[in-house]
């Protein structure tokens, strides 16, 4: 993707711009030209002159609507969501408003004020079109629900939304160290044993670099709005070989603990289909699951010194 001035001039807004996907996505935008807004609820600064940082939160509609009103954005990519695969009662508010409400304050100020094109990250976790619609765990029913008012918006108030269904992202700097690949990483790296359960989901790996790349044709790809696309690898690898991989790749003298954790109940094992990724957004994964491995280990060893030693459970 010919990344230089793609959006030169225009003013983007990312929430979740701290996060795992959001920073990869920033540095790419701040390539392209574009004049980024990243709202956290923590003060933030930046050293990049077109880097802006604002406080807030996006459950909150009103401070949302100031931060709106004071920049008014041609582009949106919703990335902000309380990331969970618990199936504990305790998700379900977090969830709730972490990702449901934001999400339809988010569409309630672009029909108001108008836009370009809204980006929302959608979740391999939501049922697919056609499924029996029952949502596996809270974080689930309100990726689903976001998806379902997103359509909505764009039907009845025509608010060019674009939604990105992502799978399984992995890849350098995933600040959430209790997701399997972070957490086998340091594991390894520190010498002890992972404690997993049986290892035996089959999970659509994608690399972090590519779901940007994906998210950035999304927003700039004309006459797409209204449209679902599915970002993911097309292939589905169970959990053991990744953590076989890394074992490999880390300490192959270490065995990892399978079984020492329950399988969550109602797993979902999902591949993404990219027939219309390909044919429509112009995008495929560039990245094999063996060197983006590889890259992903290359980076924690060399940032380890970011993580005290930790003992955690099992996330995903």
């Amino acid at each position: 993707m010919n990344l230089p001035q793609l959006f030169s001039t225009q003013k983007v807004l990312v929430t979740g711009a701290s996060g795992f996907i959001g920073e990869h996505l920033c540095r790419q935008l701040l390539c392209s030209g574009a004049e980024v807004y990243g709202i956290s609820r923590l003060k933030r600064s930046s050293p990049h002159a077109a880097m802006h940082w604002l406080q807030g939160d996006v459950k909150n509609f009103d401070e949302l609507r100031q931060i709106w009103k004071s920049i008014k954005p041609d582009i949106v990519f919703h990335l902000a969501s309380y990331v969970s695969g618990s199936r504990s009662m305790d998700a379900v508010r977090s969830t709730l408003e972490n990702n449901l409400v934001s999400t339809v304050n988010l569409l309630t100020l672009m029909a108001e004020f108008g836009g370009q094109r809204i980006v929302l990250a959608g979740s391999l976790e939501e049922p697919n079109a056609g499924d029996v619609p029952i949502p596996s765990s809270p974080y689930a029913a309100a990726k689903w629900a976001s998806s379902a008012y997103a359509q909505m918006f764009y039907q009845l108030y025509q608010v060019p939304i674009v939604n990105a269904r992502i799978f399984m992202v992995y890849g350098p700097a995933q600040k959430d160290i209790k997701k399997l690949i972070p957490y086998v990483t340091l594991s390894l790296l520190e010498g002890k044993a992972p404690q997993l359960s049986s290892g035996q989901r089959q999970v659509d790996w994608v690399y972090v670099d590519d779901v940007v790349d994906g998210l950035i044709a999304a927003a700039h790809v004309p006459n797409i709005e209204g449209c679902t696309f599915e970002l993911g690898s097309s292939r589905l690898t169970p959990i053991s070989e990744i953590v076989q991989n890394l074992n490999r790749l880390i300490d192959p003298s270490i065995q990892p603990l399978f079984g020492a954790l329950p399988d969550r109940p109602m797993e979902q094992v999902r591949v993404a289909n990219l027939d219309n990724t390909r044919s429509i957004l112009g995008w495929m994964p560039k990245t094999a699951l063996k060197q983006g491995l590889m890259n992903t280990v290359q980076w924690y060893s060399a940032h380890r010194d970011l993580y005290l030693p930790h003992a955690l459970n099992l996330a995903l």
